[in-house]
């Protein structure tokens, strides 16, 4: 069945929180660089989220809101993924924290936390970490990971040209918190051709993320 996700504002950005009854554990889910928190994508994650009893609060940066494409710059995108930090701190002392989201807002969101640390954030969790450009393989966008304290999982797709798979396995060897869930034949959208799809990689990404949460709970 369908839950219906809650529209409110947190730290001045639009947002949608889906909290199932008997949550643990609050995901602020930051989204990609070309479409909002109401992209099917965000959608499909939240749902299968709150099936496994995960809350979601999915936030907007305002050049997304305004509807601009162009996204605006780092330092304005860190200070918003910090304002929203610092207002679900406040308002849902109830739920344990991990932060993070798909592409540009999981990383927007780990460069603030690299930074400094964001309130009551245990975790961070990246659904398709953008580790360079297409095209242009490098690692200076994982630079600032080896400054985080806390446990990091990334799911990425086998087939992902944001994530050059050698590259992306020397970033992780150097980050003794980190946990890689690869999903086989999927993009960087965690996107997998039909004829190739044996389990929905939203399911897949669902399901690897409660399964990290659940063993950070131990």
């Amino acid at each position: 069945m369908t839950a219906t996700a809650t529209a409110l504002e947190l730290g001045g950005q639009a947002a949608l929180l889906l909290q199932p009854p008997r949550a643990r554990w609050l995901y602020l889910f930051g989204h990609g660089a070309g479409a909002g928190i109401e992209h099917p994508f965000m959608e499909s994650m939240a749902q299968r989220l709150a099936a496994r009893e995960i809350a979601t609060l999915r936030w907007e940066l305002t050049y997304m809101t305004q509807r601009r494409r162009r996204p605006d710059p780092a330092t304005t995108c860190e200070r918003e993924a910090r304002a929203v930090a610092v207002d679900a701190a406040a308002r849902f002392g109830e739920l344990r924290i991990v932060a993070g989201g798909k592409s540009m807002g999981g990383r927007m969101t780990s460069q603030a936390h690299a930074a400094e640390p964001l309130p009551r954030v245990e975790a961070l969790a990246f659904l398709g970490f953008p580790l360079h450009p297409a095209g242009q393989p490098a690692i200076t966008r994982a630079a600032h990971l080896a400054k985080i304290a806390e446990p990091l999982l990334l799911v990425q797709g086998s087939r992902d040209k944001l994530a050059e798979p050698t590259l992306l396995a020397q970033v992780i060897s150097q980050l003794p918190r980190a946990t890689l869930r690869v999903i086989e034949d999927a993009d960087h959208g965690l996107d997998v051709p039909k004829t190739r799809m044996r389990e929905h990689p939203h399911e897949i990404a669902a399901g690897a993320l409660a399964d990290w949460l659940a063993r950070l709970d131990t």
